[in-house]
């Protein structure tokens, strides 16, 4: 495994006991350059998360606290006129990081939602038909709790699109609860975390991820698997081109990180459900038959040919 990547799991560990998955599939996204949506109930660490992967690789750390009343220039920036000079200048919002935690995402407006639609997909901000560029690495951890919907907006699809992966930290197991009690006696780890790496050495992970192999008869089993939610009867709304971009970069992220330096048909099978269920939209017999999308694309996975 590249030491760079061992490093960062382990110092995430110390602050995220018992969730080794989940830290392995953040830095899959990071590694290929793209984002997460963690969805789940309060209190299990998403923030706690970003805020010590921030800190692991030295990066610039913001956090946007999505509310209802949040304006897109409250997370883009804007032009702010001087009374002094009598002109106007630009004065940069939070988005201009390494790292962004988007908390709560879905309890703002989805013209506040559509902001980061640009920065996500383009790693840049337009202002006044100025297109200004993001630092990078360029990093977008968003969160949304599903048990609260009271003033909550779902995420538009061309959002949901944008992200990665979509990932679920769940409860710890016992063992790692009482490890977690015990560690923040005194105090929380995340104060005495520290760094492991630095934002170059991830930028030199993206490129070295990008030349990972992929066979071309895996490249068609992620097209083949992709083609399969559009025929899908369950399904109203398949998945998108950029799925298939996304799963062939997260499978060669999670290749690099195993120490491999080719695809296996089990990374595809792996991370299928985390990159494509979000991106699907059930039809109405089937949501309320309570299928999941996470199972439509656990069968659909049995039914493509798995190259030999």
């Amino acid at each position: 495994m590249n030491a760079v990547a061992r490093a960062l799991q382990d110092n995430l560990a110390l602050v995220m006991r018992g969730k080794d998955q989940v830290i392995e599939y953040v830095l899959v996204a990071l590694f290929s350059n793209g984002h997460v949506l963690l969805e789940d109930v309060p209190g299990v660490g998403k923030t706690t998360l970003t805020k010590a992967l921030a800190r692991s690789i030295q990066a610039d750390y913001h956090r946007i606290q999505f509310t209802p009343d949040l304006l897109p220039t409250d997370i883009t920036g804007g032009m702010i006129y001087s009374p002094h000079t009598g002109e106007f200048s630009y004065r940069p919002g939070p988005v201009f990081c390494n790292i962004l935690l988007g908390d709560e995402i879905n309890r703002a407006s989805p013209r506040t939602q559509s902001a980061l639609l640009e920065a996500m997909s383009e790693y840049q901000v337009s202002i006044e038909g100025e297109r200004r560029p993001l630092p990078k690495p360029f990093f977008v951890l968003a969160t949304q709790n599903p048990v609260e919907y009271h003033g909550t907006y779902p995420l538009p699809e061309a959002q949901l699109d944008r992200f990665a992966m979509r990932l679920e930290i769940g409860y710890p197991d016992a063992a790692a609860e009482i490890a977690i009690v015990e560690a923040q006696r005194d105090r929380h780890p995340l104060e005495d975390l520290q760094p492991v790496a630095t934002t170059q050495d991830i930028l030199d992970i993206q490129e070295a991820v990008r030349n990972i192999t992929v066979e071309p008869t895996l490249v068609r089993y992620i097209t083949e698997v992709i083609r399969a939610t559009r025929e899908e009867p369950r399904l109203q709304l398949g998945a998108s081109p950029r799925a298939a971009l996304l799963l062939y970069r997260t499978c060669q992220a999670l290749a690099f990180i195993r120490g491999r330096d080719y695809v296996i048909p089990d990374d595809v099978q792996e991370l299928a459900p985390s990159v494509i269920s979000h991106r699907l939209a059930l039809d109405t017999k089937a949501s309320y038959s309570g299928v999941t999308k996470h199972a439509v694309v656990l069968d659909l996975l049995q039914t493509v040919q798995v190259p030999a």
